[in-house]
């Protein structure tokens, strides 16, 4: 029986890889990978790892842990191969790739850690960044591990609000106080 889609063997199946991995904005997971390579109909769970396994192998992806990245030779065997792959496949791969890519982008900017303490307590690190820089590096006491996850929680879905109202906060002490010398 013949494949379906544009990929029809393992080097179409390497080059989509090749190709996806150069233009993610971080390390991705397997399952991630798989999300974007579904694209075409001739892509499969089973033939796409022994591609990304292949490609470890021979250096064009480095892992480390459970995220693939694409190395320097990977990178240029993408950019002299790229054009192989079908218009269609790398059009509805950098449209999967702009979502997945703001996703990785704002994990980059905001981060929580949770250290538990051996009292009971847990120490929460909130911190927050744009493209110039660290904005807001913050470590509190939490009571408690759970309230620790709630606090980190709450910080990933709105960092720009909290961090806006602290320094809003920060501002009227400082006005009440009069100028500080």
């Amino acid at each position: 029986m013949s494949r379906t889609g544009f990929i029809q063997n393992e080097l179409d199946l390497k080059l989509l890889v090749l190709y996806i991995m150069a233009r993610a904005a971080a390390p991705i997971t397997f399952l991630q990978l798989l999300d974007l390579a579904l694209c075409d109909a001739g892509v499969d769970y089973f033939s796409l790892t022994e591609a990304v396994n292949h490609l470890v192998e021979t250096e064009h992806l480095a892992q480390e842990g459970d995220l693939y990245s694409i190395t320097d030779k990977g990178r240029r065997n993408s950019e002299i191969c790229e054009s192989s792959l079908p218009y269609s496949i790398r059009m509805r791969c950098d449209e999967n790739l702009v979502r997945l890519n703001d996703v990785l982008k704002r994990a980059a900017l905001v981060q929580t850690d949770l250290k538990p303490n051996g009292d009971g307590t847990c120490t929460v690190r909130l911190f927050f960044s744009d493209d110039s820089g660290p904005l807001m590096d913050l470590k509190l006491l939490s009571p408690s591990l759970r309230q620790g996850q709630l606090l980190s929680a709450r910080f990933h879905d709105t960092p720009e609000s909290i961090y806006h109202d602290i320094m809003a906060l920060l501002g009227r002490t400082i006005e009440k106080g009069g100028d500080l010398q």
